[in-house]
């Protein structure tokens, strides 16, 4: 199976510090997730808050996806690791779903890899910006 391209990624630069915090943190308990979070945000394209597109997903977007296999659409609010609640629909960004997610934009099509190893193939349909998230902690 071919390895699709990932789509860019855009992070608010006022969060960018504490998710690689994060990431540094999750190294321990989660080296797979961490190290896969961290060449996200290596490699994305970092802009102030005010500047961000709104179709681009960051703490407290709710993200609207479709998985390709099975034409299941879900919705998921990104949230820092203390807030999620996943019956709740918020995702933490340090979940395989929440580094899937995180700086993509609408339209934006990727591989994800499941908690039970599959890979899947999701479409981001919507991103419904929220208010800005703090970046303190």
């Amino acid at each position: 199976m071919a390895k699709t391209s990932r789509p860019p990624v855009i992070i608010a630069s006022e969060t960018l510090d504490r998710l690689e915090r994060l990431a540094e943190a999750a190294m321990a308990r989660n080296p797979e997730l961490a190290d896969r979070l961290l060449t996200e945000l290596a490699r994305a394209r970092t802009l102030p808050q005010a500047r961000m597109p709104e179709d681009a997903a960051g703490i407290g977007s709710a993200v609207t996806f479709r998985d390709e296999s099975t034409g299941r659409e879900q919705t998921v609010v990104l949230a820092w690791p203390e807030d999620a609640d996943i019956a709740a629909g918020r995702a933490s960004v340090l979940t395989p779903i929440g580094v899937a997610l995180i700086g993509l934009r609408t339209g934006a099509r990727f591989t994800w890899d499941t908690r039970a190893g599959e890979t899947r193939e999701l479409t981001v349909l919507a991103v419904d910006p929220a208010a800005p998230a703090s970046p303190a902690a």
